[in-house]
């Protein structure tokens, strides 16, 4: 049996996270949703039920039968106990919601006569409590619930690596180094929740750390960064500064002071020396953030919400960013004052969103980026950015 990930209406409403790829391949607690359904389950992932233009990168899976799974979805041992008695031909449901089916698929099934099918299996109600990322806040509002468990999947049976004798622990809670994660100098404090340090991670002197805090693999805190959890700085990021219930998915950077706060940052973004982001109102009320399928602002019921960055998007120094804003893909953003709470993807400054951050320049931009981690974009991510820059452009 293989894991099969397919995508619902959730898909479109963590655009811009989502443009980019399934909603299974998001990154809340230490890993991503897709990372620990393998990892709960011991099965491969087999392919994806996505977007037609992420297919080249994240394919449909080959004829056979499987468990399908809804890509938003945080598994739990419970959960995948009750799937592994699921007979075939069933769904498992929440009211109108699939969370999950035993079925045969074959790839070039079309996406109606693949749904009608999923609606019509045999049904069994879950009575488990359950998290799913329906919504962009969604990511932050769940990450110290989800690192919890993450933290214990993750280390269960395992010895840590031992922490420097120079750091300091005020409080008590549990801390886990993989092989290679350096911490020197720096004070930790994990009282109520957990601090988790991937292998060959970094942090520098002087950083101050109040759980719950992920640091993924080869990710760097730079000197006397100040983190509040619950945050995430996931594989190869670097973040430096003040950070605050955040989520930084991969290979992006915020090296240099500035706030960040209950935001979300995609891959391959980078924010400039002393960006910050407002994550409460003037007036205390309720946040609105863009809503894509909407195509209007939407109310989040928060009262603190921050920044949503598209992968590849970068902004320049001294950026301040607004209470709930939005950024597509590959936007370039820069200049004085607040720029809108909605940045559409290729934007080219921010402030006016006809201005176009033409597709060769994002291209080489993103190349550039990838090569300091020698890396390179693959034709499958090309494609999908000019799938991206193609819409805009019809828009």
């Amino acid at each position: 049996m293989a894991l099969v990930f397919f995508d619902d209406h959730s898909w479109h409403l963590l655009k811009p996270l989502t443009l980019t790829r399934p909603v299974c391949e998001i990154r809340c607690g230490i890993d991503t949703i897709s990372e620990k359904w393998q990892h709960l389950t011991g099965m491969p992932v087999a392919g994806y039920l996505t977007a037609a233009y992420l297919s080249e990168k994240f394919p449909a899976p080959p004829s056979g039968d499987y468990l399908l799974v809804n890509g938003s979805v945080i598994p739990s041992p419970e959960l995948v106990s009750m799937l592994t008695e699921l007979p075939a031909n069933h769904s498992l449901v929440s009211g109108e919601t699939i969370l999950a089916a035993r079925h045969r698929m074959h790839p070039d099934m079309p996406e109606p006569e693949r749904n009608h099918l999923l609606k019509n299996l045999a049904r069994t109600e879950c009575k488990l409590p359950l998290w799913r990322i329906r919504h962009l806040w969604d990511i932050f509002s769940l990450n110290g619930k989800v690192m919890e468990d993450d933290f214990q999947r993750i280390t269960q049976g395992r010895q840590s690596q031992p922490l420097s004798a120079s750091n300091t622990v005020a409080g008590k809670g549990n801390i886990f180094l993989e092989e290679g994660a350096r911490a020197e100098c720096c004070i930790f404090n994990p009282s109520g929740g957990v601090i988790y340090l991937g292998k060959d991670s970094e942090m520098m002197e002087g950083t101050v750390v109040r759980g719950s805090l992920a640091v993924g693999e080869h990710a760097q805190i730079k000197l006397a960064a100040k983190i509040y959890g619950p945050t995430t700085i996931g594989p190869h990021c670097r973040a430096g500064g003040e950070v605050n219930n955040s989520v930084m998915m991969a290979y992006s950077n915020k090296g240099h002071d500035g706030f960040l706060g209950n935001s979300v940052i995609g891959e391959w973004c980078n924010l400039g020396a002393d960006t910050n982001n407002s994550n409460l109102k003037n007036n205390y009320g309720e946040v609105d953030i863009y809503s894509y399928p909407e195509k209007k602002y939407r109310g989040t019921g928060l009262q603190f919400c921050g920044l949503f960055m598209g992968d590849h998007s970068k902004c320049g120094i001294n950026t301040m960013f607004n209470t709930g804003t939005v950024v597509g893909v590959s936007a370039n953003v820069f200049g004085a004052g607040f720029p809108p709470k909605f940045i559409p993807s290729f934007s080219w400054g921010g402030f006016d969103p006809s201005v176009e951050f033409r597709i060769q320049k994002a291209l080489e931009l993103a190349e550039r980026m990838m090569e300091r981690r020698h890396l390179s974009l693959s034709p499958e991510e090309v494609a999908i950015l000019q799938h991206l820059y193609a819409e805009r452009e019809a828009e």
